[in-house]
């Protein structure tokens, strides 16, 4: 927190910009209504100080003022799936149904892209955690309306392909990487589509960078790997996919892998709804061994939408700042609103409150993609954002103030 430092009222006082609120959260504390966030008129941060060394001009809301918001796992070339797929279906069945529905006229999948960035704009994200499989979204990326961490995603659960997926996966990385060469990331898909083989090629190509990975956004992927059952067998053999080489590792899926995520500076494992206590002892003792460090993104009503169900409500005991917000894609949420997912957590784990909640949406979104430097906080210097939520149970979403 910035308080009382070099602000002077009394000096240029139209090149500020002054927001006092009931609450001023910075990103990592809630500040009472006494406090003025003064920023320059390009949203830059300038100070927090207390209302008498405020001077005039102060423009004065209800509710919350808060840093944008980080949307850590986002699907945004799936957009022109909205309203195509089912709700409820199921993990096996969602995936069949993106594989099959994916393709499309290319404006339609450009409009569509498009339009999501608008409404994510709309809704107080300034930055995204991306997925990315093809290099459709990177014609609106380069319009620079958000900041965009690239990750590209490898799949390929048959060993002897494990050569070919990779160079795939390395041709899309490589058009990304030209344009967003700090911003880019070769990733696996899922513990369930990647072979032994494509881990190793990706954890050589990926050391010291962020990963991202699908983690256990259902039950069948556990089974799988404990005793090679499961609706993923149907998957696999609606994929004419012969699994005669894998051997069930008789533990779950997040620790059949997590060696070949140790590597990474940072790891997001995204959903994490059937994530047990063991897995989150698993995930703090490589924290501590490894140089990685893992986060927890939760993608609530993706999860709602696919399969109706949640992660356990002990994900939030001690792991709070570890935790990370998602809307995961267009194909399996009705909207791409942090706000809605904050709100969806709040009612569904009352533990975890709104301000611990905003902090996992705003801060700890910025620390898991490297950009705490820029974004997540009202901090001098920083440009993160402004956005203000009238109401935290009543407000749909919340508007941008610079």
């Amino acid at each position: 927190m910035l308080l009382n430092s070099t602000f002077d009222s009394k000096t240029k006082p139209l090149s500020f910009l002054k927001f006092q609120t009931d609450t001023i959260f910075t990103g990592t504390e809630a500040l009472s209504s006494n406090h003025v966030l003064i920023t320059d008129t390009n949203g830059k941060i300038v100070d927090i100080v207390d209302e008498q060394s405020a001077g005039e001009d102060i423009q004065q809301f209800k509710g919350i003022v808060s840093p944008g918001f980080i949307n850590c796992h986002c699907h945004l070339e799936l957009s022109h799936l909205k309203n195509k797929i089912p709700e409820h279906t199921g993990m096996v069945d969602f995936i069949l149904n993106v594989l099959q529905k994916r393709t499309a006229p290319e404006e339609e999948i450009q409009q569509a892209i498009q339009d999501a960035e608008a409404e994510m704009i709309t809704n107080g994200i300034v930055a995204v955690g991306d997925i990315c499989n093809t290099t459709d979204t990177l014609a609106q990326k380069h319009k620079n309306n958000l900041y965009y961490h690239n990750f590209i995603e490898v799949s390929g659960f048959v060993p002897s392909k494990a050569k070919e997926r990779f160079d795939e996966g390395m041709k899309v990385f490589e058009s990304f990487n030209q344009i967003f060469p700090n911003q880019t990331s070769l990733v696996p898909h899922a513990p369930y589509s990647v072979s032994e083989n494509l881990f190793n090629l990706i954890q050589n190509k990926s050391s010291n960078q962020i990963l991202s990975i699908h983690n256990q956004e259902s039950e069948a992927e556990n089974e799988l790997f404990l005793t090679k059952s499961g609706d993923f067998l149907r998957l696999y053999k609606e994929l004419g996919i012969d699994l005669s080489h894998f051997v069930p590792t008789q533990k779950s899926s997040l620790s059949s892998c997590i060696t070949y995520l140790s590597k990474a500076a940072k790891t997001i494992l995204a959903h994490d709804v059937f994530t047990s206590k063991t897995d989150l002892e698993l995930i703090k003792t490589y924290s501590l061994k490894s140089k990685t460090q893992f986060y927890l993104c939760l993608c609530v009503l993706a999860n709602r939408y696919i399969s109706d169900s949640y992660p356990d409500q002990f994900i939030f005991q001690n792991n709070l700042d570890n935790i990370v917000i998602g809307t995961d894609s267009l194909a399996s949420n009705h909207s791409l609103n942090i706000l809605s997912e904050i709100k969806n957590i709040n009612q569904k784990y009352p533990q975890a409150s709104e301000f611990e909640l905003l902090q996992c949406a705003t801060y700890n979104g910025a620390v898991a993609l490297n950009i705490e430097h820029q974004f997540g906080s009202f901090t001098k210097g920083k440009q993160p954002g402004v956005i203000w939520i009238e109401d935290f149970k009543t407000c749909n979403k919340p508007k941008k103030l610079v």
